[in-house]
C-alpha cells in the first residue's frame, strides 16, 4: 500500500490529497528516509510524520484494506511518539507567560471602569 494512502487509512490525515502533499514537502519519513507519496509500506516499517510541529513516530503492524474507524486504528499501527513532543507543544499554548501579565500593556475594559470609578470617587471626596 502507498504511504499516502496508509496515512489516510489510519487517520493521520483527513484526506488523501493532504497526505500526498505532506509527503511531497518532506514531512514523512520511512526508516529515517524522506519518501515520495508512492512509496510502498510494509509491516514493521518505522514512520515519522510531522503534523503541526509534532513528530509522530509509528510502527506499521498491518496493512488495512481501506480507511478504518478510530477505534480500530491501533490494530494497524503502534504509536511510539515520546511525551516530550506533546509537552513542548502544550507549554507554548498554555503557559502563563503566553498571556499578558497583570499591569502590563493596555488596560482592559474592566480596568478602565475601575480607574474611572476611582477617579470619580476621588473627585467627590474633595
Amino acid at each position: 500500500m502507498r504511504i499516502d494512502k496508509y496515512l489516510w487509512c489510519v487517520r493521520y490525515f483527513k484526506t488523501r490529497n493532504v497526505a500526498t502533499i505532506a509527503c511531497r514537502k518532506g514531512h514523512v519519513k520511512v526508516n529515517n528516509a524522506v519518501v515520495k507519496p508512492g512509496r510502498d509500506v510494509y509491516p514493521m516499517d518505522k514512520i515519522t510524520v510531522r503534523i503541526k510541529q509534532i513528530n509522530y513516530q509509528l510502527t506499521v503492524q498491518d496493512i488495512p484494506k481501506s480507511r478504518v474507524g478510530a477505534k480500530l486504528v491501533d490494530i494497524y499501527r503502534v504509536d511510539s511518539t515520546p511525551k516530550t513532543e506533546f509537552d513542548a507543544q502544550n507549554l507554548l499554548k498554555y503557559s502563563k507567560d503566553y498571556y499578558r501579565e497583570k499591569g502590563e500593556g493596555r488596560p482592559t475594559k474592566k480596568d478602565r471602569r475601575e480607574i474611572d470609578d476611582y477617579l470619580t470617587n476621588d473627585e467627590n471626596r474633595k
